[in-house]
């Protein structure tokens, strides 16, 4: 995905999101929804045009599914625990992206998320100013989707594709932006 259609992407998910947070919720996700069906430089997609991870054979990673692995452990798993499982202070997201769509992930991701029930707070802090989660949001969602969907294991992703010259594009412009 280009630059410019990242940001369209997000300026999108921004304007809607609030409309897709409040209760929309995608029907739950499957290895077989998320199987890739194109390539764009090494970045995968669904039927749907939704950002996904690909495994080969032998285990090998696409490499957006490590980077998100990366940084995952880097920024997220302080609160919602190693490998996506979730812990006593946020749920488990290798549990929630079952039926949490996309948009809906960007918008929590980049806007935050406050829920209030039975006598306790939660609340995820936005991250869309902090670029080593925002110009990573693709990554971190293709991980836990690949986690929600039971394609990949707990722990470091063994063998991965080598990074991308999208990716590496992608990084520059993003963290330089």
């Amino acid at each position: 995905m280009s630059v410019s259609k990242a940001v369209r992407v997000l300026a999108m998910t921004l304007l809607i999101g609030p409309a897709i947070a409040t209760g929309i919720a995608s029907a739950q996700d499957s290895k077989e929804k998320a199987a890739a069906v194109t390539d764009e430089d090494g970045k995968y997609f669904d039927a749907d045009g939704t950002p996904t991870y690909k495994i080969q054979a032998d285990g090998t990673v696409d490499w957006y599914t490590f980077s998100g692995y990366r940084r995952y452990h880097s920024d997220c798993h302080v609160c919602h625990g190693p490998d996506g499982v979730g812990s006593s202070y946020a749920p488990a997201l290798a549990t929630s992206l079952k039926n949490m769509d996309y948009g809906t992930f960007l918008s929590i991701v980049a806007e935050g998320r406050q829920s209030v029930g039975g006598g306790k707070e939660n609340v995820m802090p936005a991250f869309g100013d902090n670029k080593n989660v925002y110009c990573y949001m693709d990554d971190l969602y293709i991980y836990l989707r690949a986690r929600a969907v039971g394609e990949i294991p707990r722990g470091r992703p063994p063998k991965k594709e080598d990074k991308p010259q999208g990716a590496k594009d992608h990084e520059a412009s993003c963290m330089e932006g």
